[in-house]
This record gives C-alpha cells, sequence and structure tokens, in this order.
C-alpha cells in the first residue's frame, strides 16, 4: 500500500437514499476536493469545519454538496480527510468519484480506510477489527462488545500483560550477557507469580469466547419434537406473529423455518423443524433428515412434547436419541392447557402426577431440574419464563458493560498459544532451565499477545483481516 496515494469510496450504502457520503482520505485530499469544489477555498479552511457549495465539472454543476475537512493528524485515519455529502443519486454518485478519480485520487480497497488508521497508530488491530464488528452489530449486546473493544478495553489488558513480561524478559537477556559470572538478575519467586497471574487471567479470556462468540453471532436454536406437538405454534408465540403455518393435521412442517428472537440484546436463530417419526413418505422423510442435521449443527435444542399424550418411555426414548456433544437442551412440556391442572399429566403412572415429572429419573438421560417448563403455547402461558430460560442458557451471567469478551477466533487462538508458552515457562522454572531457554518461552508469549494487538503482523495476516472489511471504511 502506497499512503502516498489519496484513495477514495463512498462511505454510505449503495443505493438511492437521502444522501451518500464520498471519503477521501491521502496527502492530497484537500486539494483535490478543491479542484472541483466551487465555494471557499477548502485548502485554506480550518480542520472539522463544514462549507456549502458546488460539484463542478467544468462548466457542469454536479450537485449542491456539504463538504466536511478534517486535517491531519486530527481525522480517523491520521491523514487529511474530506468528505463530500452530495443527494443519493447513483448517478450523481458515481460521477463525482469518477471526477475525483481523474483529479488524482484512486479507488479505495475494502478496509483501507481503516487499514490506514492502524498503519497511522490511531487504532491497534483489535481495535481496527472491532470496527468491522460494531458495522455487523446486529444486537444492543453484541455493539456493546464491539465498543468496548474498539475504546481499547482488550488492549489495554493485553498491554498491561506485555509490558510485564517485557520487563522481565530484559532482565533475563542481561542474564545472557553475564552467564559465566551464574548471576541471576530476575527473580525467580516473582517471575513465577507473575506468570500465574498473566495465565489467570488469560485463562478467564479464553473462557469468556463461548459468551462473546454468542453474543457477536447469536445462537442456533432448533425446536425438535414429534408431530403436533406445537411446535410451529411455539415459534409464532415466541415470534408473537404468525410466521409458521399450524394445523392440527400431523406433519404440517416439512422444512425448515428460521427466524431470529432478541431476547435482551442476544440474538437466537430460531429454527422449526419436521415432526421426529417414522416417515410416511419420501417428503417426509427429507424433512426429519433435515431436522437431525439442523440439530446436530445448533447450540440449543428447544424439546417440545405434548404433555397430555406422551408416555415416559417415549419422551425418554426422544431425548437420549437427541442428546448430542456440545448442545444444551430445554425440556418444554407443551398444552398445558389440556391437562386437568396445570402441572397434572394424566399419562403417567401413579406416584408421578403434579410436577414430578420435572424429576424423571432415566439411567440413560440425566438434565438438571432447571432445563425443564411446562407452558400452553396456544394460551401463552408461561413464555416468558421459557425466554428466560432460553437466555440464561447461552448467557449464565449478569453482562456487564465493562467486561473484557474475547469475540474473534483468531484473538482465541493467540491467546491459547500464548497460554501454553507460559505453561512451558512455569515448568522450565521448576525444572531449572537455563536462562537462554526462559528466554526462548517468554519471547513466544510476547510475540502470540502481539499478534493481537498488531505488534507483530505480517502482510498475510493483514490481507485476510481488513478483506472482509466493506469499500469505504
Amino acid at each position: 500500500m502506497n499512503k502516498e496515494e489519496t484513495i477514495i469510496a463512498l462511505a454510505t450504502p449503495n443505493g438511492i437514499g437521502a444522501i451518500g457520503v464520498i471519503r477521501l482520505s491521502g496527502p492530497d485530499a484537500l486539494m483535490i476536493a478543491n479542484r472541483v469544489f466551487k465555494g471557499k477555498d477548502l485548502t485554506k479552511q480550518e480542520s472539522h469545519t463544514i462549507h456549502f457549495g458546488q460539484i463542478v465539472d467544468g462548466d457542469i454543476i454536479l450537485d449542491e454538496v456539504l463538504v466536511s475537512l478534517f486535517i491531519a493528524p486530527r481525522s480517523y485515519t491520521r491523514e487529511n480527510v474530506v468528505e463530500i455529502s452530495c443527494h443519493g443519486s447513483n448517478y450523481i454518485i458515481e460521477s463525482i468519484i469518477k471526477l475525483l478519480i481523474k483529479n488524482g485520487a484512486r479507488s479505495a480497497k475494502p478496509g483501507e480506510f481503516t487499514l490506514r488508521a492502524f498503519l497511522n497508530g490511531q487504532l491497534d488491530l483489535s481495535q481496527a477489527e472491532a470496527v468491522a464488528d460494531l458495522i455487523a452489530s446486529n444486537s444492543k449486546a453484541s455493539q456493546q462488545v464491539a465498543m468496548q473493544q474498539l475504546r481499547g478495553g482488550f488492549s489495554n489488558q493485553l498491554q498491561t500483560l506485555r509490558d510485564q513480561l517485557v520487563q522481565f524478559a530484559s532482565l533475563v537477556e542481561l542474564e545472557l550477557d553475564f552467564s559465566e559470572e551464574d548471576v541471576e538478575f530476575a527473580n525467580r519467586s516473582q517471575l513465577k507469580q507473575l506468570i500465574h497471574d498473566i495465565t489467570k487471567l488469560i485463562g478467564r479470556l479464553i473462557q469468556s469466547f463461548e459468551l462473546g462468540n454468542v453474543i457477536k453471532n447469536g445462537v442456533n436454536t432448533v425446536i425438535a419434537g414429534r408431530p403436533n406437538a406445537g411446535k410451529s405454534t411455539l415459534l409464532n408465540t415466541l415470534l408473537n406473529e404468525d410466521r409458521a403455518i399450524v394445523s392440527h393435521i400431523p406433519g404440517t412442517t416439512r422444512d425448515t423455518i428460521e427466524e431470529v428472537l432478541n431476547i435482551n440484546g442476544i440474538n437466537f436463530r430460531l429454527i422449526d423443524t419436521a415432526g421426529i417419526r417414522e416417515a410416511t413418505d419420501a417428503i417426509e422423510q427429507m424433512g426429519v433428515e433435515r431436522t437431525m442435521e439442523k440439530i446436530s449443527q445448533s447450540a440449543l435444542l428447544i424439546y417440545l412434547f405434548d404433555a397430555s399424550t406422551i408416555t415416559i418411555e417415549e419422551l425418554n426414548n426422544d431425548l437420549e436419541s437427541l442428546q448430542k456433544p456440545g448442545i444444551t437442551i430445554l425440556v418444554v412440556a407443551n398444552k398445558a392447557d389440556l391437562l386437568n391442572s396445570e402441572f397434572e399429566m394424566p399419562n403417567l403412572p401413579a406416584g408421578r402426577q403434579g410436577a414430578e415429572w420435572q424429576k424423571l429419573e432415566n439411567s440413560a438421560f440425566e438434565l438438571p431440574q432447571s432445563a425443564f417448563v411446562s407452558i400452553s403455547a396456544k394460551e401463552k402461558r408461561h413464555i416468558d419464563e421459557l425466554k428466560l430460560k432460553i437466555y440464561t442458557s447461552a448467557v449464565k451471567h449478569q453482562l456487564d458493560a465493562d467486561e473484557t469478551l474475547v469475540t474473534n477466533v483468531r484473538h482465541l487462538e493467540a491467546l491459547q498459544k500464548t497460554e501454553s508458552a507460559l505453561i512451558r515457562l512455569l515448568n522450565g522454572i521448576d525444572s531449572q532451565v537455563t536462562s537462554d531457554f526462559l528466554a526462548m518461552d517468554i519471547k513466544q508469549a510476547l510475540h502470540y499477545l502481539g499478534e493481537i494487538t498488531g505488534a507483530v503482523t505480517t502482510d498475510d495476516l493483514l490481507d485476510n483481516i481488513f478483506s472482509k472489511f466493506c469499500i469505504g471504511k
């Protein structure tokens, strides 16, 4: 990338709208914009000012615009930045961009504005990635996490760890210069305590990825059960709209139906599936196979059963067959409105009425009592309780706006490698290895931490990260 070039792109989405914002960044941004702007001399104006005028191509007026100036280093990229707010006609936008390119700008690549901000020291790499996460955020929780990282919460924690390790690394390196004299500048007990503290913090960050990934990407949630259990009715009730066809005829749902439900800022991608039973035709068989495929790909399974007809044997057989590694299961008894009382289940043997169905003992399948709930999807009873259980299945504790969560797989892998290097370092201290081996492990840990913030980068890494950005950001 040649930072001496001035780049240009549309910063607002493509399509007709009230306005479009065209962004220029680079050393010649002011001069290039000034060549086509009829109004004040932009090169003589102060930073963070807005000016009304016209964009002209010779004698032709293309549009009346507002031009915003951000003079280096007081800009997003720490370069001269000009933003032209014009009318949202595709023709006008394309004409202005072509005109500015003719006057010396070049089209920006995906993420090139943010890449320049990173290379110019405005953002570190984890903050730059948070920009993309912020743009893609589709819930309150994902927006909060991205904003916390953009403001440097994650970076500040990592920088503190690196600074502490660098201090000890320098002392260990100093020992190598005096190796013939057999002296220790780095206190091994203090170093060991520091490694324990850092490893503990990194462990918490690694564990936070499970929740961070849920917040960033949402939760795949499958509603499954036997035909006529009320799956489509439950989907419609949760969404508060008639999204799925509801019928008393078993097997009405042949294919999956997917919708998004937001609970307390977390997105759950609800998938209504075909009823699980021995299929009566080829199409239904395909639906059942697709149901099992969706279950295997889900993080949360809502197993719904008809409390007025199911037997204990059928219930246990279903749960045993649906149990998959890594999937949380909620067992939901539906159609409580058809029972004599809300929790009475006439099909259960004597002694298993009332709330006793929640305490089914089955050696093949065990679930905590908190995984069970009784509802009436048709009458909308206990739906709020079910939503709370859905939410708590993904979010185990109250979210803190200042809490640092790992949401990026690249960061997770770097933290795991850092943790492995630190464990080797602890083993080396316990084994009383020489300073040169300790120095190698410290350098490795510093390298992996540096990969997260961008203190250590490669062209391939940067290309991979910024190529996923939208053009204009």
